[in-house]
Parts: C-alpha cells; structure tokens; sequence
C-alpha cells in the first residue's frame, strides 16, 4: 500500500534536469509519475518507477544524490471534490501531508494522487477506515505501463 519514490538532488541550472533522465532513458527505465520542486539554487525530481531499486543504484553510481521516500498512492474520485474530501479526512486524523502530486492513471473517471504523509502507516490506516482506496504498488504501476 505504500511506494518507494525516488529523490534526486539537482543543482539549477540549464540542461541539468535532463541528465538523470537520460541516464534512465538508456538504460530502459520508464518513468511512471514524477514531481519537480525548484528554488533558486536547487531542485528535488521525485520519480515513480517500476525499478527503483536498479534506478536508484545507476543515479547513485553517477554520482547524483538520491534519497528513498515512502509515499502513499491514494485512488480518488476524478470529479470536482473528489480531491478535497481526502484531503478533509486527513485533516480530521491530523495527518501532516509533506506533499502531494498527481500520478496519470488511465482510467476513466478515477485518479491517483501520490502522498507524502509524516507518518504514512498511521496514513493509511486511517484513510482505508475512512473508505478511501488506498492503492496497491503491483497493480497501481501495472495500470501506467
């Protein structure tokens, strides 16, 4: 019920977003969701992959930094609200979300949304009590490829 995301550390400047990507690229990994967060000095990519434990190794081998995360894939009504009633369930558990972003899902009328929740097994519980699908790793990155 939880996924591993990888970060990669960038420094901000023209062309370098492309690098690690290329990297991946040759050697056959897809990416199946992914966040770009930037200041003026840096950047964090946030990647969801099949392989991630092969990705993380290649990315570390040349050099960049990367950082494992556990996040929660959460299946969502895609109408208007469907976001905004996950999001009040979390606020009445007081659960801290560090993030979020949209993962495509090619289904109709439904979506996912990828969280990083403070603590994501208290996440999960809590959301899957509430009657919120949370996803599961196999199936949700089968469903992208």
């Amino acid at each position: 019920m939880k996924l591993q995301q990888i970060s990669v550390f960038l420094e901000n400047r023209s062309g370098h977003l492309a690098e690690p990507l290329d990297l991946l690229a040759r050697e056959g990994i897809n990416i199946l969701g992914l966040s770009l967060a930037d200041t003026a000095e840096f950047g964090i990519l946030r990647l969801i992959l099949r392989d991630w434990g092969r990705a993380e190794s290649l990315l570390r081998e040349a050099g960049w930094v990367v950082k494992l995360t556990e996040v929660v894939p959460v299946d969502v009504e895609d109408h208007p609200g469907g976001l905004a009633a996950v999001l009040r369930s979390a606020g009445e558990a007081d659960l801290k979300i560090e993030y979020m972003y949209a993962f495509s899902l090619r289904r109709p009328g439904r979506a996912a949304l990828i969280f990083r929740f403070a603590e994501p097994d208290r996440a999960v519980a809590h959301l899957t009590r509430a009657g919120f699908r949370v996803l599961e790793a196999e199936p949700l990155l089968a469903a992208v490829e």
